[in-house]
């Protein structure tokens, strides 16, 4: 645990869960379903309110999947979610992804979805992720990058959201660009490069129920969030000026022509 040094910029507020439990495996996790065996054991780490694990669990009916957060609080719904679904091949588990409390050669995946983006040393938790995963086996991350994400139309307070987040993420000790980083990252924890698979994807948010939730929960997020306190607390913003840019999220919602993309970086590594 010590060697978490960054801070969960983000937080758990329900606006936060509200953006992750629309996470799915076919949503977040589509560069990695075609590796799937049904008796495979996976390790999700950073699994949040599990809405990822449970649908990997689904995909290996005859093997295992272990979630694994930091926040026990978060646990309590994944662990609800697997029960309303009646899931037998799953259990969650409260660790730090710098130090892995699995012995090596145990998985045959280890995955983690936006997850290395906020922590201490992403280096650190990919050498962890790779020790805990049997040789042959596969470790799967996807991160976004927020300096690139684009929407359209301009609007007045969403690029001083965005130049705000990345201030926040930053001084929280996170990289919120980690998309770009991850096939790098994964050389420096001992992957070589021609077992590196590093492709691309995106979010897109166009019809008008996709930008009610995208606006209304960006709009929470902005004022009601770690993030907000976190923006306050060191000095990147003052409360009226997030309430401006909620208020920005909340006009880019109801525009007609809105469009808001988001691209991540995702990598495949062979053990």
């Amino acid at each position: 645990m010590a060697q978490q040094s960054s801070v969960y910029t983000h937080g758990h507020h329900e606006s936060v869960l509200r953006s992750h439990s629309q996470r799915t495996a076919a949503n977040s996790a589509g560069y990695l379903l075609g590796s799937l065996l049904p008796s495979m054991r996976i390790l999700d780490v950073g699994c949040g309110p599990g809405t990822i694990t449970v649908d990997l669990a689904v995909l290996v009916p005859e093997g295992q999947v272990i979630g694994v957060e930091h926040s026990p609080q978060v646990l309590e719904s994944a662990r609800a979610l697997a029960a309303e679904r009646d899931m037998k091949n799953i259990r969650f588990d409260t660790g730090d992804i710098h130090a892995l409390e699995y012995p090596d050669n145990t998985f045959d995946i280890a995955h983690a979805h936006q997850v290395l983006q906020h922590v201490g040393d992403p280096v650190q938790a990919l050498r962890e992720m790779r020790r805990v995963v049997k040789p042959g086996g596969l470790v799967a991350v996807r991160d976004s990058d927020f300096s690139i994400m684009t929407w359209y139309p301009d609007i007045d307070g969403l690029v001083d959201w965005q130049e705000l987040y990345i201030q926040v993420a930053r001084s929280n000790g996170g990289e919120p660009n980690a998309g770009r980083c991850l096939h790098a990252w994964a050389r420096q924890a001992g992957f070589d490069r021609r077992n590196i698979i590093a492709t691309a994807s995106t979010w897109c948010y166009n019809t008008a129920d996709e930008r009610a939730w995208w606006s209304s929960l960006w709009a929470d997020r902005t004022t009601k969030s770690s993030f907000a306190q976190h923006a306050i607390n060191k000095g990147h913003a003052t409360q009226d000026e997030l309430n401006r840019i909620a208020q920005a999220w909340q006009q880019w919602g109801t525009e007609e022509d809105g469009w808001f993309a988001i691209l991540h970086g995702e990598i495949l590594c062979h053990v």
